[in-house]
Order: structure tokens, then C-alpha cells, then sequence
């Protein structure tokens, strides 16, 4: 697909080697002498990570215009490679369950991408604030999750509160809203989408994501039960987008085996990223 590259791969081995990363730096100055540019992703990996983890293996530079990706609802996916998965969550930030799944996904030097509720961020900022700082994306769900879902509302009203979340969730991360998304990836609730409101998005240069299986945690089912699930899909499909809730419990619960089982299975993470040129200032 046009418009997406990879860029300076962090491989999860040099997530087991925190010598590496404690010289990213070192790494940066010697990107430039070269004329090389330094994944801003990388630049924020110099942390420890613990023997064994799962680490992100690539980063992936998606140019968002005219990019709907998903094949839940979409023709197309994103390039991936055979047992790659980027991990999305949507509808937080939630208390706790956001908080504890910040920690599995640190435990292991994982990226995801959140897609947040508008009025779940300015409730949250500092929740926000730390998704950002611990280097995952932030992109929008809208300000309100309609419970009648976006593509029953007058167009007029889905934009407007399109819009409003984007604001509110660049406020609480930034401190300030630019008009354009810093991130612009957008995600609807429930996946309906409207023609219309497809156009719209594409005419402001935001990348629409689906996913290419998902955990269905919002039935109720343990962690147990969830994570046999969500295995039986990835092992069917061979990785792909997944999508989480940042706000269910049992994800939360869950995660952790989760992120284990990849790695035992031999799965890699991606993590997803807007290109440079694309992103507000």
C-alpha cells in the first residue's frame, strides 16, 4: 500500500540489550553525521528493558491520506509482514484499567496505538499524558461515543463531535488543540461509517482504521477466557491489527499473558505512526 514506509526498525533484541538504547543519543548524532533520519520512536527508547522482552521489532510511517485500513471493514490492511500485530485500544482513558495496562505494555518495551474518547481525555489528562510520554500513538474515537453511533447522527452533528474529540484529546496531551490532529488517525465507534463522513475524513488528510480482529471484550468473559479467544483469532488471521478496550478489566487482566503468549509464539509488534510531514504542528 502507497503511502506507508518503514523507517529505522527497533529490533526486539535490541530491546534486550539496554546498552544499546541507553545510547540513543549517541545513536542520533551519528544519524545525522550520516544524513540519516532518526525515528522520533526510537529516539524515545532509551530505557532499560528487561531481559526477554517482547519489544517493538518496527516502526511503520503511514502517510494517513486516503488510508482506510482494517479488513474488518476495509478491502485493505496495513503491510505487514506474516506474524506481525500492531495493538490498538479504543474508548479510553479509563481509570485504572488504563493504568495497568500502560504497565504490561512497559513491562515488555511495547508501543500501541490509543484511540481516544474526547471526554474521557479532558476527564483524564494526565492518563493521556503518560500514554504520550511512554512513546504509544494518540489517535481519536470522537468526543462521545454515540451510543446511536456516528453514522445515525445528522452529518453536521457526527462532524462536529468528530472534531470536538479531536480538540479535547490534543488539549489534554498537548495543552493545546492546532485545529489539525497531531496524530490523524481516527477510528469510528462501532466501525460505522457513512460515505459521507469517509469523504470527509480523506478530504482532511485523517487515515480511518478498522482492525483485522478483535478480542470482543466488550462481552463479559475472564481474562482466561479472553485470552483463549483473542489466540484462536490472531492464529487465524497471522497477526494483523487488533483491537482492545483500554477500559474493560479483564483486558487489563488479560494483557500480559497476552503479550507473553506473542512472544512465545513468535509474533512481532508494530507500532503505527504518523510521517512527520502529516502531523500538526
Amino acid at each position: 500500500m502507497s503511502g506507508m514506509t518503514q523507517h529505522w526498525p527497533m529490533p526486539a533484541t535490541a530491546c534486550r540489550r539496554p546498552h544499546i538504547l541507553a545510547n540513543a543519543p549517541l545513536l542520533a548524532a551519528l544519524a545525522m553525521a550520516a544524513g540519516l533520519w532518526l525515528s522520533p520512536t526510537l529516539a524515545r527508547a532509551a530505557e532499560d528493558c528487561p531481559a526477554g522482552a517482547l519489544g517493538t521489532a518496527r516502526v511503520l510511517d503511514i502517510d494517513p491520506k486516503g488510508v482506510r485500513v482494517g479488513t474488518k471493514s476495509f478491502p485493505d490492511t496495513l503491510p505487514l509482514k506474516p506474524k506481525e500485530v500492531v495493538l490498538t485500544f479504543d474508548d479510553g482513558p479509563w481509570p485504572t484499567t488504563t493504568a495497568a495496562i500502560l504497565d504490561a505494555l512497559k513491562a515488555e518495551c511495547v508501543r500501541a496505538t490509543f484511540f481516544l474518547i474526547g471526554q474521557n481525555a479532558k476527564a483524564r489528562p494526565a492518563l493521556v499524558r503518560r500514554e504520550l510520554a511512554e512513546g504509544h500513538t494518540l489517535a481519536h474515537h470522537s468526543m462521545t461515543h454515540p451510543a446511536a453511533t456516528l453514522a445515525k447522527l445528522p452529518f453536521d452533528a457526527a462532524v462536529a463531535d468528530i472534531k470536538k474529540g479531536i480538540a479535547a484529546d490534543d488539549e489534554a496531551a498537548y495543552g493545546r488543540a492546532a485545529g489539525a490532529p497531531r496524530v490523524p488517525f481516527f477510528r469510528f465507534p462501532g466501525f460505522a461509517a457513512t460515505p459521507e463522513l469517509l469523504a470527509y475524513l480523506d478530504q482532511h488528510g485523517i487515515a480511518v482504521f478498522g482492525a483485522d480482529f478483535w478480542a470482543s471484550d466488550w462481552n463479559k468473559m475472564t481474562p482466561e477466557q479472553e485470552l483463549e479467544l483473542v489466540l484462536k483469532r490472531l492464529d487465524a488471521t497471522g497477526g494483523g491489527i487488533v483491537l482492545f478496550h483500554d477500559t474493560k478489566a479483564q483486558t487489563a487482566a488479560m494483557i500480559p499473558a497476552f503479550l507473553r503468549a506473542l512472544k512465545d509464539r513468535g509474533y512481532s509488534i508494530v507500532h503505527i505512526v504518523p510521517k512527520a510531514s502529516a502531523q500538526a504542528g
